[in-house]
């Protein structure tokens, strides 16, 4: 089945884009996890964990062109996901934006 790889790829940036312009700050851990952090809960949270990279959201185009250099120089099994916090599981506070292997293996 063809897959228009430009399309899947514009989506995910959009979705990472849209969310970037509510977030209150980013975080990457320097290899492969990077996270839009949608609140200060996890903008503490990912602190504390001692991830390397940790900024606020302040303009919003500025970091989502962070958040895209972040993940063409990050390794493999690269994603962003979207955190919030969320009461009872925390899981449930995640969600993709771009899938870890979304288009890895594709050319940029």
């Amino acid at each position: 089945m063809y897959r228009d790889t430009t399309l899947v790829k514009q989506r995910a940036w959009q979705r990472v884009r849209a969310a970037v312009t509510t977030a209150k700050g980013i975080a990457f851990d320097g290899c492969h996890k990077i996270y839009v952090l949608m609140d200060d809960a996890q903008v503490a949270q990912m602190t504390d964990y001692g991830y390397r990279h940790v900024q606020p959201v302040i303009e919003p185009d500025r970091e989502f062109e962070t958040l895209k250099d972040w993940f063409e120089g990050s390794c493999g099994l690269r994603f962003i996901s979207a955190v919030q916090t969320v009461d009872g599981d925390p899981n449930d506070g995640f969600m993709d934006l771009i899938a870890q292997g979304e288009f890895d293996d594709e050319e940029d």
